[in-house]
């Protein structure tokens, strides 16, 4: 096409993936949820019990796989989503003030963890095509790798973990 020619190349992903993220005007929500909750590859972050939080817990991921480890955008997508229903659960059935975020990163691997107070453990149900609820842990089971529950005394850890290829 005419004048596209002297456009700059985006810069490739690789060269991307070392740099440290810095926000932009455009992230101010994401600095507001970083500054307000901290970073959750650093430490565990703990959010109130409400369903605002998974739009905050969605920011810090996001930022986290894509912006900061410089993952694929279909890595980031997929972690966004999952940890969106782990905080729905965490919210909807546990009954607790706050709960824990908290994204690891291995060789190969990241792994998203929700930790509550609740000992009740999330049971993947079987979903049918009309149903409007419960889909969840059945998205959890089929967008991750692993997923999983560890008992604490005090509460459980909810975590799922998906491949990614590092640069």
């Amino acid at each position: 096409m005419a004048g596209l020619e002297e456009m700059g190349q985006p810069q490739p992903r690789a060269a991307m993936a070392g740099a440290r993220w810095t926000p932009t005007v455009d992230d101010e929500l994401t600095v507001k949820a970083f500054e307000l909750f901290g970073d959750p590859a650093a430490h565990e972050v703990r959010l109130p019990s409400r369903p605002e939080s998974a739009a905050s817990a969605r920011r810090l991921t996001q930022c986290v796989v894509l912006r900061k480890w410089g993952m694929s955008p279909q890595l980031s997508e997929y972690a966004v989503l999952l940890v969106s229903e782990l905080v729905g659960n965490a919210v909807r059935h546990t009954g607790a003030r706050s709960f824990g975020l908290r994204i690891h990163r291995r060789r190969g691997w990241i792994r998203v963890e929700v930790r509550d107070p609740s000992r009740g453990l999330p049971c993947l149900m079987p979903v049918q095509e009309l149903d409007i609820s419960g889909r969840g842990l059945f998205l959890v089971d089929k967008l991750s790798d692993r997923w999983g529950v560890d008992l604490l005394p005090r509460g459980k850890t909810t975590w799922f973990e998906m491949r990614a290829a590092d640069r």
